[in-house]
């Protein structure tokens, strides 16, 4: 499987504000870039937590799909199935795939279920990265777009699945000690996860930084 995560941030780090509502970092040129991506890949995943803040339907403009390309899969790792049942990535327009825990409340997966999304429940409390992808190679799923938020990231560069890391990085300056950045969850404290850069190229108002991982020391 190949995994591949674009964000857009600010200079500083930022994925959106304190209050965790969605801001636009970038312009019609990186709209065009992440589209391009988003046709090539199988799926598109997201965490439970970009759902709840930003309400995603994660398509690409039907005007832009080459004739007889299928919109990705849509997908989201929610280990305690919050998403709601009228969020728009459960629209139908696309199909959507949910990776919960199987301790996830049971009237909530079947309210899931019943947009017609299909369900996977996985072992445990909480939703693993490298078994659920896994979990979606069965679903013949190969190709993996993550777009957030910050701890998906984080969860999947410190599982090591990440096979590349492209960031639109915009000249603005948001601020906030907790608001969301590129990777949160529990961070690193000595054995940090590198990248090397491969390429640059300056887009709309920022840059697009390109980076594939190193193997860690």
């Amino acid at each position: 499987m190949h995994v591949l995560i674009n964000a857009a941030m600010s200079v500083d780090g930022k994925l959106s504000t304190i209050e965790r509502k969605q801001v636009r970092l970038s312009g019609e040129g990186d709209f065009g870039r992440v589209e391009a991506i988003r046709i090539g890949v199988d799926a598109v995943v997201v965490g439970v937590g970009t759902v709840l803040a930003d309400d995603p339907r994660l398509l690409v403009p039907e005007a832009s799909l080459p004739a007889g390309k299928a919109q990705p899969t849509r997908v989201v790792f929610d280990s305690s199935a919050r998403t709601p049942p009228d969020a728009a990535v459960l629209d139908g327009r696309a199909p959507s795939v949910l990776v919960c825990a199987k301790s996830a409340p049971a009237a909530r997966v079947e309210a899931i279920r019943t947009t017609g999304a299909t369900v996977i429940e996985l072992p445990g409390e909480h939703v693993q990265v490298r078994p659920a992808l896994d979990a979606l190679a069965d679903e013949q799923i190969e190709r993996v777009l993550i777009e957030g938020g910050g701890e998906m990231i984080f969860s999947a560069i410190e599982a090591g699945v990440v096979d590349a890391l492209s960031v639109y990085i915009a000249p603005v300056v948001i601020g906030g000690a907790d608001a969301p950045t590129l990777a949160d969850g529990a961070g690193f404290t000595e054995t940090f996860s590198k990248f090397s850069l491969e390429s640059v190229h300056r887009l709309d108002e920022g840059v697009v930084l390109y980076f594939t991982p190193q193997q860690n020391d």
